[in-house]
């Protein structure tokens, strides 16, 4: 057969063809109509159960594709299928590829067919098929970009209930612009169907300079963290997670480390971050690493910088052995709870994981904690190192931003882009963000917008009354970022304008301005950007930070990531201002202090905000989350549940979430889950008695034990994973019980948890050497009160070993 061949009719014959030969499928389109996915959904349907790995791209751009395809391929049966949507924003999205691969062998599709019965059919298309084998390096590159884009930040999972989201915006937007829909203009057609002529163009890598130019030895907070590593390897933890704010140099860190180890793979997202360690650790171990991404694959080396796009390619990942590394670092670890990541890391079996990151938060819906088993063995604010002196101190300045954001639509995780677009391409805005500027800022200035066309629109403005200013985004085609980042610090220009290519792994000391011209949606991200302009710098004071405060989500709140008291030290202050470190200061106009206070007293209700939190976990889940889940992935303390609620079954109650017998349930016991949800842990002890009983069964559980039946499952718990041992069955009197003695074990359990659980409510005995519940439960309603319990138990278990964790430094 030919290496490449066209195709101008009847595509669906080589997709059908080459989806039944491969185990690696993946389908990028701009759209997808439900008749096109009818062409092949058989196809996949087999291929799926065949165990391949089908990956699908589509794109929201001007709502082409259907909800109804969409949910027709999660019709679709196979743990092995994704789907994720390319979230436009209104930017052009074209591509239309389909990329098959079964071992050595492959093939890329590429031209104008999207997924729709008549670009596969009868439609007059062109595509370019190239086999595997007709240039490799261009096939493993396609493999590598689309992984890079499925994954990217862009793009949300679909899944039934963020489907729904979706269908929602569809309507919306087919409602609001239905003549448009109806009556394609030519030049909306041609968009549709060919690919956009001003595709960006390759980044230059930047060469950053090293830090070091002496012996390199270990920073103060290095240092810090070197030994609480040590201590943590000392207790027999295999992982843990290290928060140490932007500047104090993660990854030497992480090099330093690293010297106690044989072979070691270092991943991250993108390859300035891989280049830039890899610098790092050979100059701290004194030997050679390789890189592993894209079309540099140089394996051969005791320390790889692998991507984790290319990584989390099945074919990749399986060209190592599980136990091929001895250190695994997995940096910005933040990331780590999205798939590509989750699949990696389930592969390797290290001697030792560490993450790295500065923002643990889960204010994005990550649960990173759970991946290291809760071990936190140091952290570190930025608000905290510059208490020490090792960052900059900043002097924050909150000026009024008088977009009024009730008025533009909130659309679940970000405002209306079109909307807010309107509102803020005004010269009267540009005029007052510029004014404020020139009265604030020092002499290098990076600027954060939310959109590309606000970016340019604030740089031609500032251009215009005479700043050296230019725009930086992932459409900027005549200048590469390496080449923007020397013109700001040899003074060439004043400001660069940006939207989010500066959020991670750049390091651009010399700034000591930045803007905020922009809503505050993410405080992880908010967090991230403080941090481009806290490294120490020669001639540097301080960082000026000048921010647009207005009636936005989170204007009131994302303050606190400048309290240099935790959330549950510093006690309820009548000021919306936070304490600072006495090296730096908070100025806010007189407009905005009046805003904030005024917001605070409108503040949607408690219950209000815990109801909207578990709606955003319920569309990122796909089900109604269990209450593990909302505290995995919510945004808000889940505490909160039993603080305005009385407990997460009274919430889902409360707000209809439970089915109907569900909800019969939940009223004839609410006083036992009520006791489960607010039963005091200093150990584990009483949760690990009732995950015993739960563990046998829907009705077994409610018939009583003895302290000797458990005893062996008891100490088991404890002995099987260290941080259990370490956190709980290590004072004097347990550690003599390392050594099982089923006796004393036995006499434990009776003395503590057992024991303990009986209180007033006379829900559970313990009399005569027997232990149970004191309350009947119907047979109809067995199954459902078991796993109402077993939730309420996970979750506490859950959040118990995360506080214990997170108090090595406490």
């Amino acid at each position: 057969m030919t290496n490449i061949t066209l195709h101008t009719s009847n595509l669906h014959k080589q997709l059908l063809e080459d989806i039944q030969n491969s185990s690696t499928i993946y389908i990028l389109t701009s759209f997808i109509m439900k008749s096109g996915v009818k062409v092949i959904y058989d196809a996949l349907q087999d291929a799926l159960n065949n165990g391949a790995d089908i990956k699908v791209l589509t794109g929201d751009y001007l709502y082409v594709t259907q909800p109804k395809a969409l949910a027709r391929l999660l019709d679709l049966e196979g743990d092995n299928l994704e789907i994720r949507l390319w979230r436009s924003n209104g930017i052009a999205f074209h591509p239309k590829t389909y990329i098959f691969k079964h071992q050595e062998e492959g093939a890329i599709i590429v031209g104008s067919s999207n997924l729709s019965r008549s670009a596969l059919t009868s439609g007059v298309e062109w595509n370019l098929r190239m086999q595997r084998n007709a240039s490799i390096d261009t096939f493993n590159q396609s493999i590598d970009l689309f992984i890079e884009h499925f994954y990217d930040y862009q793009t949300i999972e679909i899944n039934r209930e963020s489907l729904k989201s979706y269908q929602t915006d569809y309507d919306n937007f087919h409602v609001k612009h239905a003549n448009l829909i109806s009556t394609w203009t030519k030049r909306e057609e041609i968009e549709l169907t060919l690919p956009n002529e001003e595709e960006e163009l390759p980044q230059k890598v930047v060469d950053y300079p090293s830090p070091y130019t002496t012996t390199l030895e270990p920073r103060p907070a290095q240092l810090d963290a070197l030994q609480e590593l040590e201590n943590t390897m000392e207790e027999d933890y295999n992982k843990a997670m290290v928060v140490m704010a932007t500047g104090l140099g993660k990854t030497y860190l992480a090099a330093f480390f690293a010297q106690r180890f044989q072979k070691v793979l270092f991943i991250a997202h993108r390859e300035e971050i891989l280049k830039q360690a890899k610098k790092s650790f050979e100059q701290v171990l004194g030997k050679s690493g390789g890189l592993y991404y894209g079309l540099e694959k140089d394996p051969d080396h005791d320390m790889l910088f692998a991507s984790i796009f290319t990584l989390s390619i099945k074919d990749q990942l399986h060209t190592f052995e599980p136990e091929e590394f001895d250190l695994v670092i997995v940096d910005e670890f933040h990331h780590a709870a999205a798939k590509s990541y989750q699949k990696v890391i389930d592969y390797f079996e290290p001697q030792f994981l560490l993450g790295l990151t500065a923002t643990p938060e889960r204010t994005d819906g990550q649960d990173v904690f759970a991946i290291c088993d809760g071990n936190v063995a140091y952290e570190i604010t930025f608000i905290e190192a510059i208490q020490h002196g090792w960052l900059t101190p900043l002097i924050y300045h909150g000026v009024k931003d008088d977009i009024d954001y009730t008025k533009i639509n909130w659309l679940g995780k970000q405002y209306d882009q079109h909307e807010l677009m309107i509102q803020q391409l005004q010269r009267d805005r540009a005029e007052q963000i510029y004014e404020k500027w020139n009265e604030y800022k020092q002499t290098r200035t990076l600027a954060f917008t939310s959109s590309i066309q606000q970016a340019e629109f604030l740089s031609n403005y500032f251009s215009e009354q005479g700043v050296k200013s230019i725009t930086l985004t992932s459409a900027s085609k005549d200048i590469s970022r390496s080449e923007a980042i020397r013109m700001l610090d040899t003074n060439e220009i004043d400001i660069i304008f940006t939207v989010d290519l500066f959020n991670e792994g750049v390091d651009i000391p010399s700034v000591d301005t930045l803007l905020f011209a922009r809503p505050t949606e993410s405080l992880v991200v908010f967090t991230q950007q403080i941090g481009r302009g806290l490294r120490k710098y020669a001639g540097k004071n301080n960082c000026v930070i000048i921010d647009l405060i207005g009636n936005y989500r989170n204007a009131d709140t994302k303050l606190q990531v400048f309290n240099q008291f935790k959330e549950d030290d510093a006690k309820p202050r009548k000021s919306m201002e936070p304490i600072v470190p006495s090296s730096c200061a908070i100025h806010f106009e007189t407009e905005v202090i009046n805003l904030l206070e005024e917001m605070r007293k409108k503040r949607s209700s408690r219950k209000e905000r815990m109801y909207l939190n578990y709606l955003n976990v319920k569309e990122h889940v796909g089900k109604r989350p269990s209450y593990e889940e909302v505290h995995k992935y919510g945004t808000s303390n889940s505490k909160e549940y039993k603080q305005a609620f009385g407990g997460y079954f009274a919430f889902l109650n409360e707000y209809g979430e439970l089915s109907h017998h569900e909800a019969k349930v939940y009223q004839k016991h609410y006083r036992w889950l009520k006791k489960v949800e607010n039963e005091m842990m200093n150990k584990s002890y009483k949760m690990v008695v009732l995950q015993f009983l739960l563990n046998k069964g829907p009705s077994d559980w409610l018939k009583p034990v003895t302290p000797e039946e458990v005893a062996p499952y008891f100490h088991q718990f404890f002995m099987e994973k260290n941080y259990r041992k370490e956190k709980d069955f290590s004072n004097k009197n347990t550690k003599k019980l390392w050594n099982y003695d089923k006796a004393k074990v036995a006499k434990l359990v009776a003395d503590m948890p057992m024991s303990k659980w009986v209180s007033k409510d006379e829900l559970v005995y313990f009399k005569e050497n027997q232990f149970g519940v004191n309350f009947d439960v119907s047979e109809s309603d067995q199954i459902i009160l078991h796993e109402m319990t077993s939730e309420v138990c996970a979750y506490k278990m859950q959040v118990y070993f995360e506080r214990k964790g997170s108090k090595r430094n406490g």
